[in-house]
């Protein structure tokens, strides 16, 4: 499949069409979107291989004159890939569960690798399902912490790392040696509430309302491009243990959510903000 975003201009939709079908695909399924404010097209289209007339590793370059045209910037996707993955979490087991739960179950199209953890809790969890468990402590030496656990991802050949309620923050080298790599699940509905306790500041605030966000990890706290977010109403009666409770039925939900829009293929980054297809 071919995601792709450029200036907004009559014909892509068009072209590309054309190109798929003049190289012998059948396109099986197709989205865009307009981005009226910004003047920029966004497009996702998935298409058959079946006598197409050009192999995985020469896709991209024979698409290239298109891309060039339109002044695309393109990314080409296989519906078989499996992205070697690393979950990681701290104390709170209940995201870290749900995703070896459902990638177990084949809901998530995504080989868990590892569970990291800077805690020991999660050792059994991650026993019962068949996935290594890697105990990383900070002691005193965060970096050398971080340094530990990046060697871990480089040597387990890492494509995607899932944060499953890790309380640490990363560093903007580790971040930025994998761009819309990493996905965080942040207890509230940002841009509210960012950083530690939101759910006690939501509390000290009265809202009426609380929610989970899924979004990519960036160098600047919880900012990153928002995949998906949910929230549930909530009252006076309320107190800290009750949101938290409720914030835990939205958490794993919303991380699901992610993590398949990410796997299907269907999340385009622009900037700080995300196109999700359907």
């Amino acid at each position: 499949m071919l995601l792709l975003s450029c200036p907004d201009q009559p014909g892509i939709v068009a072209t590309v069409a054309e190109w798929v079908w003049r190289h012998g695909g059948n396109i099986v399924d197709a989205e865009q979107h307009t981005d009226h404010t910004d003047g920029v097209f966004f497009q996702r289209v998935e298409f058959e291989l079946d006598g197409f007339a050009h192999g995985r590793d020469g896709l991209a370059e024979a698409f290239a004159p298109v891309a060039e045209r339109f002044g695309m910037q393109v990314d080409v996707h296989f519906s078989d890939e499996r992205p070697r993955t690393a979950v990681l979490a701290s104390h709170a087991p209940h995201c870290l569960t749900d995703v070896l739960a459902r990638a177990k179950a084949g809901e998530l199209p995504a080989d868990v690798v590892l569970v990291a953890s800077n805690h020991p809790d999660h050792r059994e969890l991650a026993g019962f399902f068949g996935v290594p468990f890697h105990h990383l402590p900070v002691g005193d030496d965060p970096a050398a912490q971080e340094a530990a656990l990046d060697a871990l991802l480089v040597a387990e050949q890492v494509d995607l790392v899932v944060l499953a309620r890790y309380m640490r923050i990363l560093s903007p080298g580790f971040v930025a040696a994998r761009p819309h790599r990493i996905i965080n699940i942040h207890h509230s509905f940002l841009p509210a509430f960012v950083g530690a306790q939101p759910y006690r500041q939501a509390h000290e605030r009265g809202v009426k309302v609380i929610g989970a966000t899924a979004h990519y990890v960036t160098a600047e706290l919880d900012q990153g491009p928002i995949i998906d977010q949910d929230v549930a109403r909530v009252t006076h009666r309320d107190d800290v243990d009750d949101l938290t409770r409720r914030g835990r039925d939205l958490e794993v939900v919303v991380l699901a959510r992610a993590l398949r829009a990410h796997l299907e293929h269907r999340v385009l980054p622009w900037g700080n903000r995300t196109v999700v297809f359907s």
